[in-house]
């Protein structure tokens, strides 16, 4: 039997994901509940609904979440950590609210918080802080009891995050004729957001200008370095690679990140490109933006041009992803014991610490990681994915009311009424309507 591992504070954890809808009859209501408050008359639901129609109004993501679900209490059974697993969405059932107040009917009292989302950007991270204040805030109208709830930071280049997506490009490479097996580009893909939003996405110290994307690209770009430095190094060729975007939505006049894949589809084409990979790396499972825009529509427009593609799977319930948040829990778990890390300062705190005197050297950071294609021990995530921490991750109740609380320098701000870790980022859809030309 596994030496019990110590989860306190903590009493429990939170998978907290988008939803989507399990029939033809959830489509339009799920579509309402993303577009709610933006006048989107019910005609047009009805059309994008059609997305959905063609996969027998299901999507993938309720399916792969339960089997994350899973995938986290074996894990955390396996190695002895005693933590209660729950599941709540923002969209559909089963819905935050309820299971917060499942969480809070159980007894617990401190409960941290997995987002299906591994980067930095409004509707990624900070919307859903959002939705777990006005969630706290109903069970309070309700004269429930209010958990602490803590948010466990970003882990786009976490190993368990990026390795199960090396292995899943090399198979993807497999599944290519192998005449142009060699010669095939990597497209990296993550959902496209307002530059605006990019901008300024992440701590305000790494906000940027026109249109180069903040912390939202850098970290893309980041994690598509690595796995495409871990693809040349396993089969010895190397392959031009590029960051692109899908599911693009909104208005036309509002400038995007791109290009789009199937823009960038047909510029490889034009350039004699052999063949493509598509690499969803923005993306923690196989949801409807996947099976729709890439597995459908940008797979029609290589085999309009005559491309071979191939898709790379995503990370979803991999056994290495469950181990990681293990480690996250832990490491977060003991960053608020106030422990060091075997004897040593724990990284989270002292990344933090420079972080607030504006000394962290972003590329350093890369330059030191570890190789991600062999087995990274415990220690050594906590060493080396710690420092990408968020600047506001606890959710508290402060004088009856819910707020973000900044544990760096004790600075509180209030959920929707100012602005804290991401000023002046713009609200983007959730859903990718259809792309405009």
């Amino acid at each position: 039997m596994a030496d019990q591992l110590d989860p306190t504070p903590y009493d429990a954890l939170l998978l907290l994901s988008f939803g989507g809808p399990e029939g033809p009859e959830d489509v339009v209501p799920f579509l309402e509940n993303v577009t709610r408050g933006r006048g989107i008359p019910r005609e047009r639901l009805a059309e994008v609904g059609q997305h959905y129609y063609r996969f027998g109004g299901v999507s993938p993501i309720n399916a792969q979440n339960r089997a994350l679900l899973e995938a986290l209490r074996a894990d955390f059974a396996e190695h002895g950590l005693d933590l209660p697993v729950y599941w709540g969405n923002r969209n559909w059932a089963p819905y935050l609210t309820d299971t917060l107040r499942t969480i809070a009917m159980d007894g617990h009292r401190r409960v941290l918080t997995l987002a299906t989302s591994a980067y930095a950007s409004y509707s990624g991270c900070r919307q859903y802080r959002e939705n777990l204040a006005d969630a706290l805030a109903m069970l309070e109208v309700e004269g429930r009891p209010q958990p602490r709830v803590d948010k466990l930071r970003h882990y786009f280049n976490h190993p368990g995050f990026v390795e199960p997506m090396i292995d899943a490009v090399l198979r993807a490479l497999e599944e290519l004729p192998e005449p142009v097996r060699d010669g095939a580009h990597l497209a990296f893909t993550t959902h496209s957001i307002p530059l605006s939003a990019a901008d300024t996405s992440g701590p305000p110290e790494g906000h940027t200008e026109s249109g180069r994307g903040g912390a939202y690209v850098a970290q893309h770009l980041d994690v598509a370095g690595t796995v495409a430095d871990a693809v040349r190094r396993a089969t010895g060729v190397e392959r031009p690679w590029e960051l692109v975007y899908q599911s693009r939505s909104g208005s036309p006049h509002i400038p995007w990140l791109e290009p789009d894949i199937c823009d960038h589809l047909e510029a490889l084409h034009a350039a004699g490109a052999p063949a493509a990979v598509m690499v969803p790396i923005g993306f923690v499972s196989d949801h409807m933006e996947v099976k729709y825009d890439l597995d459908t529509e940008a797979t029609a427009k290589a085999a309009e041009l005559g491309l071979p593609v191939s898709r790379a799977a995503t990370v979803g319930a991999d056994p290495r992803f469950a181990a990681a948040v293990r480690e996250l829990v832990l490491e977060r778990a003991a960053t608020e014991r106030g422990e060091a890390v075997d004897g040593e300062v724990d990284p989270v705190i002292a990344s933090d610490v420079q972080a607030a005197q504006g000394v962290v050297d972003r590329q350093a950071q890369i330059q030191q990681r570890p190789a991600v294609d062999g087995q990274c021990s415990p220690r050594r995530a906590f060493q080396d994915f710690a420092q990408m921490r968020e600047m506001t991750d606890g959710l508290v109740l402060n004088d009856g009311r819910a707020v973000i609380e900044n544990e760096r320098d004790g600075k509180t701000v209030m959920v929707g009424r100012e602005r804290g870790e991401h000023e002046g980022e713009a609200r983007q859809p959730d859903w990718p309507l259809p792309r405009k030309k």
